[in-house]
């Protein structure tokens, strides 16, 4: 299994860094994008990925800077790309709303321009594992306010598991959430900042042994914490880092 950062930064573009944005590459059932910042289009094609290949988003919360790419990935779809393929999105509830007055406010009358691919948009149910174009889905609450429940994805695809946090403070519910995966990816905002709604870098290392997974890689670093990557043990994620596990 293929994972490539395309973007790991923060809302802020702290270190010159793309907003979340993943591409899983798979065997089958199409290629996965794990949420969908507002700079990834960008990303997309810096980092030379075809999205006709992606057939499925999944979206871990709504703030900008982890959903707001998809107005110009489903534009580029339709204008410059021309898919054809059915294209996937599933969220948190909510998403499909807040997706909408999204694209109206960016693009006015997107929303009822007509597609030649067909478009299915899923709302994840907290703790329902849900099984989506091969993968099985199954979202764990985070504490991060976002107007929407914020959730970290557990995702099993192909015989390998693929945990994602999204952004939150520490919670115990990342326990289950991460526990084993082959490859857990973890915000990590500050070096040792205790603060409501994200976690930082000291808090996970001291709790990572109660997860026991078996790749951990911190993303999502604050200014600080780029500048201080020196000092910690974990490895850390950088714009077009493709790992495989």
């Amino acid at each position: 299994m293929r994972l490539q950062f395309l973007g790991s930064g923060d809302a802020f573009g702290s270190g010159g860094r793309f907003n979340t944005c993943f591409h899983l590459e798979r065997r089958q059932h199409g290629n996965v994008l794990v949420d969908c910042g507002a700079s990834s289009m960008v990303a997309i094609r810096k980092w030379g990925v075809d999205p006709n290949a992606v057939s499925t988003v999944l979206v871990s919360h709504l703030h900008g800077d982890h959903f707001a790419g998809l107005p110009f990935f489903l534009l580029d779809a339709q204008l410059v790309s021309r898919r054809t393929a059915p294209l996937l999105l599933a969220g948190p509830p909510g998403f499909e709303e807040r997706l909408t007055v999204v694209m109206e406010a960016m693009f006015t009358g997107s929303t009822e321009a007509p597609r030649k691919f067909a478009l299915e948009i899923r709302e994840l149910v907290l703790h329902e594992r849900v099984e989506l174009n091969g993968l099985a889905v199954t979202p764990y609450l985070m504490k991060h306010f976002s107007g929407a429940p914020s959730y970290a994805l557990r995702i099993e695809t192909e015989g390998k598991v693929l945990t994602y946090s999204g952004d939150t403070e520490w919670v115990d519910e990342l326990i289950p959430a991460g526990r084993d995966a082959d490859l857990f990816i973890c915000e990590a905002y500050f070096f040792d900042k205790v603060m409501k709604y994200h976690i930082d870098y000291t808090t996970l290392a001291k709790r990572l042994p109660e997860i026991a997974p078996r790749r951990t890689i911190v993303t999502h670093m604050s200014a600080e914490l780029l500048g201080r990557q020196g000092e910690i043990a974990l490895e850390a994620a950088h714009d077009g880092m493709v790992v495989d596990f």
